[in-house]
């Protein structure tokens, strides 16, 4: 099974090269590529990214658009749309995976099942001394952990414990809200069923969580993936929030409706291959 992994960026290539380079030191990894999907970054991303392009282990694309305001969801379609694998795992640009994370997700993949991950959230200062000197927190000891936790440095201990948690993982198989835009694994098939993310959300908010109801309105089920797939979140500003209000209430929209296909999403690039 290919798996294709997009990862979300803008305007943040200190953020991206700590994503890529955790991707480069999977362990276990078969057959899968990369998609940067660039909303419309300045140069010095594409720079970045074809230098990767030269030594990556696997292939590793980059898909642009122009910036005229926050398209998460368009450029994630747009991604989505060029990806050949047959799973799909989106990323957010600042969210460095473990090196486990492919096989991990891969172990996740199930007929029926789309998968939520977890994130461990890392503070401005640490943030800030690991793109500073290129560290990969992912290596950290398991006492380096429990130092990061009670130094406030990251808001969890235990990025490194592996769970099974067969039963566990199902239990909120319906609850939309578990699902965190910057960590999700889903087939591609299913994907498309549904139409992609919905492009007509403007702005930062809630595309994520219209995606996850749409989802299990089609009949898929979540999985929950902590303990199994966390990312490492590094520490941003906060998002231009002024279009929340109206993305929540078009997200209630969603949930008091019957509509399963995005209003605006993924089939308007398939029809242009």
């Amino acid at each position: 099974m290919k798996l294709s992994i997009i990862v979300s960026t803008y305007n943040r290539p200190d953020a991206l090269n700590a994503v890529l380079q955790g991707l480069a030191l999977q362990v276990g990894a078969a057959d899968w590529e990369v998609i940067v999907a660039d909303d419309g970054s300045q140069a010095d991303t594409q720079a970045l990214v074809s230098k990767w392009q030269a030594h990556f282990p696997c292939p590793l694309h980059h898909v642009w658009h122009e910036d005229t305001g926050f398209r998460l969801a368009a450029i994630r379609n747009r991604s989505a749309a060029l990806a050949q694998g047959e799973f799909l795992v989106f990323l957010d640009g600042d969210c460095i995976p473990m090196p486990d994370f492919i096989t991990q997700s891969l172990g996740l993949a199930e007929a029926g099942w789309f998968s939520a991950g977890n994130r461990v959230l890392l503070n401005e200062a640490i943030t800030r001394s690991l793109l500073s000197t290129q560290q990969n927190p992912a290596s950290w000891s398991k006492l380096r952990w429990l130092i990061a936790k009670f130094s406030g440095q990251a808001n969890r201990a235990l990025p490194w414990l592996r769970l099974k948690l067969v039963e566990m993982r199902k239990q909120r198989a319906t609850q939309w809200q578990v699902l965190k835009g910057c960590n999700i694994g889903v087939w591609k098939a299913d994907f498309m069923a549904i139409n992609g993310f919905d492009e007509s959300f403007s702005g930062w908010g809630h595309e994520d969580s219209d995606f996850a109801v749409r989802l299990i309105r089609a009949g898929l089920k979540l999985k929950d993936g902590r303990f199994a797939i966390p990312v490492l979140h590094l520490w941003h500003r906060e998002n231009d929030r002024s279009k929340q209000a109206a993305n929540w209430a078009k997200l209630e929209a969603t949930i008091q409706g019957n509509h399963i296909r995005a209003q605006l999403g993924v089939d308007q690039y398939i029809t242009r291959a």
